[in-house]
């Protein structure tokens, strides 16, 4: 592991990116960071509240300020926003101060995870499935290119992709 100083985790909604950063930061003995909490917490509201009243444009304005912020800690795993890698400044940073793990899985699988998530402002659509797609079809390129490991999550449960994450960690030159 040779220059992980930081651990970021990009990927689509419902790949797991919060879950499995969480564990991953307690296996690692590294502090948890979250882009989409750290904006709820600045703002005092939630994300889609942020989407009506500023829009995807406000939301991603506040996204990269508070990602530009969280790349200069130290010994941190980070949980991106699903869109973050539309930004190259972001896309950038990232890859610049620690190592990026895509965390993949299908539109089908995040669909089955994110269903009952009213949480999800791009999901407020009548074919919520499609515009997964869609999604996945616009960032997936973005993820790879960015990505130092890909690592599926679909049909997996956390401590196997925890698990799977940290042996890579230490085998692969990254």
């Amino acid at each position: 592991m040779l220059r992980a100083q930081n651990i970021f985790i990009v990927g689509p909604m419902g790949a797991g990116k919060s879950t499995v950063g969480r564990q991953l930061a307690e296996a690692l003995s590294y502090t948890f960071k979250d882009s989409d909490h750290e904006i709820q917490r600045r703002t005092g509201v939630d994300i889609p509240t942020i989407f009506e009243f500023e829009g995807e444009s406000g939301f991603r304005a506040r996204e990269r300020q508070v990602i530009e912020e969280l790349v200069a800690e130290e010994r941190i795993v980070l949980a991106t926003g699903g869109g973050a890698v539309l930004n190259p400044e972001n896309r950038q940073d990232l890859s610049a101060r620690g190592v990026v793990i895509y965390l993949h899985c299908s539109p089908e699988q995040q669909y089955a995870r994110t269903a009952r998530d009213r949480n999800r402002p791009l999901l407020e659509t009548e074919d919520p499935l499609n515009r997964l797609r869609e999604i996945m079809a616009e960032r997936e390129p973005l993820y790879r290119q960015v990505a130092d490991l890909v690592v599926s999550t679909e049909k997996r449960g956390t401590s196997s992709v925890v698990k799977e994450i940290c042996r890579r960690l230490e085998s692969e030159d990254v």
